[in-house]
């Protein structure tokens, strides 16, 4: 089985799974890839520290043929993710993508067919404290497309101790995260706060519930039924369970890098554009985050 990334997600995924079978690493962090291939993955969460021992290599030749694998970079990396998946991945193997935002799936179905690519959506926290360290923030649910290989891959993440859904639509999936992602990350990047402290600030909660009330309007538009309820109850609920940790939007402010928010927010005011419809408050606060990260700083 082998992990597409680096970063904080993958490198909790990668100490949870390989604690259960062999995990190979696939990015091009180098001090990451480095640290994983010298320590291990470290994962420190409630019931302690666990290290897991993987192979690390920026050489997808090097990787042994899989399965399975779970890609779990960035948007932006997607297409060399793509890329790498025709050096290691059998050829009856599948990627699935846990990733933010519209457009990886069609990415990655370019590279190895749309019935080979599994959408799904993990609501896990992860914090990362250095290269190959990562600490749980919260959140253990993963949900999985209907899809003919869901079983597998699900039996691959109970293995790894997470709470596995398999249920619904692609479309249907991405866009119940994006009701979760676009409301939430664009204001933790904003404000420099973590996931938690959006719900204790009244002004920023407002803002929130008003993102979210227009990605249910344009899914709706787009034909695409979301949960009933509150727009910003499935914002609120990542959020809560969430509430320590430092979102990867405003870990990419930090750090000075290329956020996601035009795979995220962007998507939203496209998708509204299609259909005719306003998204003012998803355009705003993609606008702004883009304008904070070309400052290079939170």
């Amino acid at each position: 089985m082998t992990i597409v990334g680096t970063g904080a997600l993958a490198t909790l995924f990668a100490a949870r799974l390989g604690a259960a079978m062999p995990v190979a690493i696939l990015g091009s962090w180098c001090e990451a890839l480095e640290a994983l291939s010298r320590d291990g993955a470290w994962l420190e969460e409630s019931g302690g520290t666990r290290v897991s021992r993987v192979t690390a290599s920026s050489e997808p030749a090097a990787a042994v043929v899989s399965a399975v694998a779970f890609i779990l970079v960035k948007s932006r990396r997607t297409p060399e993710a793509a890329r790498m998946l025709g050096a290691f991945l059998a050829p009856d193997g599948i990627a699935v993508s846990l990733q933010n935002g519209l457009g990886n799936l069609e990415t990655l179905a370019e590279a190895v067919g749309a019935a080979r690519v599994v959408a799904g959506s993990a609501q896990v926290g992860a914090t990362l404290l250095g290269p190959g360290r990562v600490r749980h923030a919260g959140g253990n649910r993963i949900r999985l497309e209907d899809h003919p290989r869901a079983e597998e891959v699900a039996r691959l993440l109970t293995a790894g101790g997470f709470e596995v859904e398999i249920g619904g639509t692609a479309a249907s999936l991405l866009w119940e995260k994006l009701a979760a992602t676009a409301p939430l990350l664009p204001l933790t990047a904003l404000l420099g706060v973590v996931n938690g402290e959006v719900l204790a600030r009244p002004s920023a909660a407002a803002l929130l519930a008003a993102a979210a009330a227009e990605v249910h309007a344009v899914a709706t538009a787009c034909g695409i039924a979301l949960p009933a309820g509150p727009p910003e109850a499935a914002a609120r609920r990542v959020a809560e369970a969430t509430a320590s940790n430092v979102s990867s939007m405003l870990a990419d402010v930090r750090r000075g890098v290329p956020t996601e928010v035009d795979r995220i927010n962007g998507a939203v005011v496209r998708a509204a554009r299609s259909v005719g419809i306003p998204a003012p408050v998803n355009e705003t606060l993609g606008r702004a985050v883009a304008a904070l990260a070309e400052g290079g700083r939170a």
